[in-house]
């Protein structure tokens, strides 16, 4: 397998997630979970001051821009550019460029192996989500899955466990 690197791609501004979700139904149907990994929409948690209220809303990182950890070849780099809602990728003409290490880590996306996450977490293990609208929830790990690199951990939501699906940037075991 060829390596993996994180790719900046321009979009529409405000087709930021319809872009990702069509790059994703794209990597299903073509089979190309193993040459596009992941897509993602950069988002940090802001608070607003509106009629003396504060509130915490999600907000995008960059609007306008999806980041996408693949390998770089005609097949991939087809797909994502002939995507609707993509005008292109970041880098000098035509020649997409990947970020480097110094541009990942403000972003929270931790040096891969291949592409590939490295994690130690065991169904069952306790972990606390450290990021997004889950933050600081504490849940059992019931499922991983490397190949989307994701987990699945129950929250009590309403009073019932509802499975919740979370990158493995997003926790810490406890």
């Amino acid at each position: 397998m060829s390596e993996t690197n994180w790719y900046v791609v321009h979009t529409y501004s405000g087709y930021e997630n319809k872009v990702k979700a069509n790059i994703e139904k794209t990597i299903e149907n073509r089979n190309l979970e193993d040459q596009i990994l992941e897509v993602t929409v950069p988002m940090e948690m802001v608070v607003e001051v509106k009629n003396g209220a504060k509130k915490s809303v999600l907000k995008k990182m960059f609007p306008g821009y999806v980041l996408v950890n693949m390998v770089m070849n005609d097949d991939t780099w087809y797909v994502v550019r002939n995507t609707r809602g993509v005008t292109g990728f970041v880098g000098p003409g035509s020649k997409p460029v990947p970020l480097t290490e110094e541009e990942m880590k403000p972003l929270g996306i931790n040096k891969t192996s291949n592409g590939i996450v490295i994690h130690d977490f065991k169904v069952g293990d306790m972990v606390m989500v450290t990021g997004g609208v889950w933050e600081s929830t504490v849940g059992k790990i019931k499922n991983i899955n490397d190949g989307k690199q994701i987990i699945t951990i129950n929250v009590d939501m309403f009073g019932r466990e509802t499975p919740v699906e979370l990158s493995f940037l997003e926790v810490k075991r406890l």
